[in-house]
């Protein structure tokens, strides 16, 4: 009795499986309308598309009624440019041009070329640099700690030299290195002549340059953010005295960074980035005025933004999005998930109309390995793909063996039966 009991039993799953198998062969798509947990489904063949994320928001012809030469404003992830005005016009940098010291520093810590706790002596040549600085003495050294802390913080001029020629020798050397990042990065308006930003024929750059060698910085080391936040510190064991120039770490909500400039002949400059509800904005203002002018007028640009722009996050790497059942496996289901982060920059006026659509099969077969991909999202906006990602197994399943296979079946049947 108990052995046809259990044949009935294999006969009984084996039907199960084929029937398994012919739902699988179709796919299944979940819309969510505004990204609504409202659920419509349809069917469709599995076609994929290859799809990127490019954004298609155009700078507006807007007039803000800058003073300032030239000034841009773009979206940090995207880097898409949502204002500019005389973008391209080359103009003196000022301390601004520190961005790509401190940009060339922060790789050489990632490469390990340099430590935080590397101490960096002092040259005749650093501790006899004018206009900002921190009074280096060739008898003392500082760690790069504190270095970038008087860079990024005090706009010390001494101590970018003395990084500069600590890195390559000298800071002609490093003044190489400089515009070879400029190059790669796409900046033709730019040519360094120096690492500090002291006024020097032919040292330009164009408010679009400084957007991108910020961008560059903020993207690849957020960890930046960490001292170019800082609105007070001290050195060396409190006796010295630093307070950032940028006066916006104090007073704009969301202020991240990045770095005045201002001389005789530049006037006064600014990157200044700042970060709410994950729409990241960098504004930068060439040759103001006045200081009062540079800060207001960067306000101004990252409250354009903020008002009038959002950062959608769609999809995170790694988040769970559904669990689906798993044929033959070891264990019945395994969890799916995206495998990159998704999302897009929006007007504010279309972020609730765009349409997620996913595509997923009802089950799959073992074995399933852990990254596989089971499906794809798209995002979509009035029929448009904003952007997409797989969604792939986040665990490993095992196939079940024949032994294993019958043996949880005669346990299932011995649970039912009790």
């Amino acid at each position: 009795m108990r052995k046809s009991m259990l044949f009935f039993v294999v006969v009984l799953s084996l039907s199960l499986c084929v029937v398994s198998t012919i739902v699988y062969s179709s796919d299944t798509i979940y819309v969510w309308s505004n990204l609504s947990n409202s659920i419509s489904n349809t069917q469709t063949n599995n076609t994929s598309e290859n799809v990127q994320n490019t954004n298609t928001v155009s700078a507006p012809v807007v007039d803000l009624g800058l003073e300032s030469a030239s000034a841009i404003l773009i979206e940090q992830n995207t880097g898409k440019i949502l204002y500019e005005h005389n973008s391209h016009e080359q103009l003196r940098p000022a301390s601004v041009t520190k961005i790509m010291s401190i940009l060339l520093i922060m790789e050489a810590l990632d490469s390990g070329k340099i430590t935080l706790d590397t101490p960096i002596p002092c040259s005749e040549n650093a501790a006899s640099m004018g206009g900002s600085q921190i009074w280096l003495d060739v008898r003392e050294t500082l760690t790069v700690n504190e270095m970038l802390k008087a860079i990024t913080i005090a706009s010390a001029n001494d101590c970018v030299v003395a990084m500069a020629e600590y890195l390559e020798g000298s800071e002609e050397a490093f003044v190489e290195k400089m515009n070879e990042k400029a190059n790669a990065l796409g900046m033709k308006d730019t040519c360094f002549k120096n690492c500090h930003g002291l006024d020097e024929d032919g040292h330009l750059t164009s408010s679009y340059d400084i957007a991108l060698m910020s961008r560059e910085l903020l993207i690849h080391h957020p960890t930046i953010t960490q001292y170019t936040t800082i609105w007070m510190d001290t050195l060396r064991d409190g006796k010295s005295q630093l307070t950032n120039t940028n006066k916006l770490i104090r007073n704009y909500q969301g202020a991240t960074g990045l770095k005045t400039g201002s001389t005789g002949l530049a006037l006064y400059n600014l990157s200044a980035s700042a970060t709410r509800n994950d729409l990241s904005l960098i504004a930068v203002i060439m040759k103001a005025p006045s200081t009062q002018v540079r800060f207001s007028e960067a306000e101004k640009l990252l409250d354009y933004g903020f008002n009038h722009y959002t950062y959608e996050q769609f999809a995170k790497a790694g988040d769970v999005l559904n669990t689906l059942e798993v044929e033959k496996g070891v264990t019945s289901h395994v969890p799916v998930g995206f495998t990159n982060d998704a999302g897009y920059l929006l007007e504010k006026t279309n972020s609730k109309e765009v349409t997620q659509v996913i595509s997923l099969p009802d089950v799959v077969s073992a074995p399933v390995s852990k990254g596989q991909k089971i499906g794809e999202v798209r995002f979509e906006l009035n029929g448009e793909v904003l952007c997409q990602s797989d969604i792939v197994a986040l665990e490993e399943v095992k196939k079940m063996e024949p032994t294993s296979m019958l043996e949880s079946l005669f346990f299932s049947w011995f649970r039912v039966l009790r």
